[in-house]
């Protein structure tokens, strides 16, 4: 995503002037030689993959590939507006670039100079993640410092993350990266939401909130992402816009760690980090980022994003059916046991319900799922990413993609939400050819003809009547449609809601058309002709009639976890409907949400059973936990069964949630070891414990086992629920009661531990 100013490209030029005088002077005391200098740059020209450089939002679009020399790396970014917005006509609603900005304008006369010499030291008043300290440049002298401007809902800054983890694995200990979350959206300026991003990514460096952008200004950002390269000697040595950073940096990071342990001045100390996900428990789903209801009600699949699996379940008793993949992420065909995924995403279903097709994101492919014979196989792009324009169509098993990150059927045609490129594509299944349908590479928000619209992070899909293909533009945060079959608007985009003419056009305001903002919606539904949007940085569900371009707001308010008739939600990513439901991938909650249509109640659909399908991976009974207490003896005749369930220090039982328990007994010999209440198997929602059953023991030797599903979360941020599926094996000898005196009680204690 990238927006530049044009009255920068001359200082571009002085930044590699800069650049080759900064690694000479890095160099003084080796030969000439020993340092060969690439000249790194900003790399957004024509030549490369898609980008918007734009002047401020007043000014027409300013193409500047004539005053920015070409590089053979990816650029693809995201710009921000240079000048302040005013307010927007819409009440109290801000326009977002004036929040973003806070009203002042970059680039006075007072404004640091990035192309200085020396990099400037961090403030000592930033929020850091990732680390249990903060660190300072001068703190790092020794180390090579890679700085990464990102914000969170930029797919191009998602692209860079696995180049950062192979530059890291290549300088482990030389190599210090550091993320600066300078947020585009409101939402993405919340420390909370940085952390989640953070986990849901794994990223296993220091990341800085900079809020209020003053790193921002301070290095004179432009673009998302932006890539800033400091020697060990605390000088700037280079600068990268966009994707593309491990074959851009990793040649001079070579070099300039093997110039500096040359002179005994490279650190090679590793730093110790303490990460996000230290003590944090694993939930049974992982950041799931799409749903999928069966139309026959029998099945609901689940991308269960960062476990890089799918998986399906009964929609109503969340009855777990079977998991396709293996939960390790990669790109294999195979059976369900041995296929990888890479966070899976959206997904289709043939008009049988034999066959599904998923969005396999991080492998930039798209894979066909066949139901009946239990088989995975990729039936488009190669694996590797598109390197940037032109972007053409061809063999669909020979053609790269780019982030295809929802599917909708029509058909022997698959309409794919190509988040990467800022288009949809078609597969031909019937001819496995695969091609560009919407939108011209650039990141944008121009209707119009197909071949000219440009679009922005696309993200969802569904195909309503008369040919209409709709999509939530995700970056522009606007609905738009594609008109896909013949008539009158054949081959055009229109906007349906949202302004249209900005990126930075967001916000949370119901309404009709041009007046309505979204921000960020990443999930589409559509029901009875009425479109249903996952507005996922508002946390919310709206409801849009495509006919008024009418939207209004369904259910949810802030971020957070409750059921019943005034829910909240986490960032909701998906949503799809079946037989009156809607069912809603409740990302950051590790859920999947219930939404009755009729009633607009909300509940937690618990999965149960999973443990069976995850036991052949792990080559353990059962996925998260199966603990043997220690066996205990009790005479024969009524008593009770006693469960005790403890959490850790700082968390507790979430009220509104389901917890569910199931109860099992095996006995050795004949008869029933124990016979508990007939209701003892139950799900309620806020237990209170000890929780006590009236049980009947009988003589004999075996185990009592409990399967337990606990919901619960962060005491001070509930917006962080987390669930355990856990079963307790309880070795168990009965004996004759033989005049024994008092009640027989068995007490199951179970402590819930936080993984390290």
């Amino acid at each position: 995503m990238i927006r530049t100013q044009t009255f920068h490209c001359i200082r571009w030029f002085c930044l590699v002037l800069l650049m080759s005088v900064s690694l000479a002077a890095c160099n003084r005391s080796a030969a000439p030689t020993t340092l060969a200098v690439p000249t790194l740059i900003p790399t957004a020209t024509a030549a490369v993959a898609p980008a918007t450089i734009t002047a401020p939002p007043t000014a027409a679009p300013t193409p500047v590939a004539s005053t920015i020399a070409a590089s053979p790396t990816t650029a693809t970014v995201t710009t921000a507006p240079t000048v302040a917005a005013t307010k927007a006509g819409n009440g109290s609603q801000v326009n977002a670039s004036d929040a973003f900005f806070g009203g002042g304008a970059p680039g006075g006369s007072s404004e640091p100079d990035l192309y200085a010499d020396r990099a400037p030291e961090f403030p000592a008043d930033l929020e850091w993640l990732n680390t249990d300290r903060p660190l300072s440049l001068a703190q790092l002298t020794g180390k090579i410092v890679l700085l990464d401007f990102w914000t969170y809902g930029c797919i191009n800054c998602v692209h860079n993350f696995p180049e950062l983890k192979q530059l890291e694995a290549n300088y482990p200990n030389e190599l210090v990266v550091i993320g600066i979350h300078s947020a585009k959206f409101t939402n993405e300026s919340q420390t909370d939401n940085i952390r989640q991003m953070i986990l849901r990514y794994g990223l296993d460096y220091p990341v800085i909130n900079d809020k209020d952008l003053t790193l921002w200004y301070d290095w004179n950002a432009r673009a998302w992402p932006t890539i800033v390269l400091i020697d060990p000697a605390g000088n700037i040595a280079g600068l990268h816009l966009g994707e593309g950073v491990y074959h851009a940096f990793n040649p001079l990071i070579r070099q300039l760690r093997d110039a500096f342990a040359a002179r005994g001045k490279l650190d090679a100390t590793p730093v110790r980090l303490k990460l996000e996900r230290e003590g944090l428990p694993e939930s049974v789903l992982s950041f799931p980022g799409k749903v999928l209801a069966a139309p026959s009600g029998e099945r609901l699949f689940i991308a269960d994003t960062n476990h890089n699996r799918i998986v399906m379940a009964h929609p109503e008793s969340g009855q777990v059916l079977g998991i396709i993949g293996q939960g390790e992420p990669g790109l294999h065909d195979g059976d369900w046991q041995s296929a990888r995924f890479t966070q899976p995403q959206g997904m289709a279903l043939s008009p049988d319900e034999q066959t599904l097709y998923v969005a396999d994101a991080g492998n930039h492919t798209v894979r066909r799922v066949d139901l009946v014979n239990q088989r995975v196989e990729t039936v488009a792009g190669t694996g590797e990413k598109i390197p940037g324009p032109p972007v053409q169509g061809g063999a669909a098993l020979q053609t790269r993609l780019s982030s295809p990150w929802d599917l909708v059927l029509d058909g022997q045609t698959l309409y794919m939400a190509m988040a990467g490129v800022h288009q949809l594509w078609t597969l031909d299944l019937a001819a496995g050819v695969v091609a560009p349908l919407v939108g011209n590479a650039l990141e944008g928000y121009a209707d119009g003809p197909f071949d000219t619209a440009q679009l922005a992070q696309p993200s969802a899909l569904a195909l309503g009547d008369g040919g209409a293909l709709y999509f939530a533009d995700t970056e522009a945060s606007t609905m738009r449609v594609a008109h896909v079959a013949p008539g009158a608007a054949a081959n055009t985009v229109e906007t349906l809601t949202g302004l249209g003419i900005s990126l930075f056009d967001f916000g949370d305001v119901d309404g009709v058309g041009r007046d309505v903002r979204l921000q960020h919606p990443q999930g589409l539904a559509l029901v009875d002709g009425a479109l249903y949007i996952a507005d996922t940085y508002n946390n919310k569900i709206k409801r849009l009639e495509p006919a008024t371009r009418t939207v209004t707001t369904l259910l949810g308010s802030t971020r957070g976890w409750r059921d019943g008739a005034d829910p909240l939600f986490y960032e909701p990513g998906g949503i799809h409907a079946a037989a009156g439901k809607l069912y809603v991938a409740d990302t950051n909650n590790h859920a999947i949400r219930v939404i009755d249509l009729t009633t607009l109640e909300t509940r937690t659909l618990v999965l149960k059973g999973i443990q069976q399908f995850t036991a052949s991976r792990a080559n353990e009974p059962f996925g998260d936990r199966q603990i043997v207490l220690e066996p205990v003896q009790v005479a024969a005749g009524p008593g009770v069964v006693t469960l005790d369930v403890k959490l850790p220090a700082g968390y507790k039982i979430n009220d509104l949630a389901p917890y569910s328990m199931e109860w099992h007994v095996q006995n050795a010999g004949d008869g029933d070891l124990v016979v508990l209440e007939p209701d003892a198997n139950r799900s309620i929602a806020g237990p209170e414990f000890p929780l006590t059953l009236a049980a009947t023991f009988q003589p004999g030797r075996g185990e009592l086992i409990a399967d337990l599903t606990i919901i619960y979360c962060q005491a001070e941020t509930e917006s962080l629920c987390l669930i355990d599926q856990t079963r307790l094996e309880q070795p168990l000898v009965v004996t004759d009661a033989n005049g024994q005196a008092g009640q027989p009680e068995v007490l199951l204690t179970y402590q819930v531990e936080l993984s390290e």
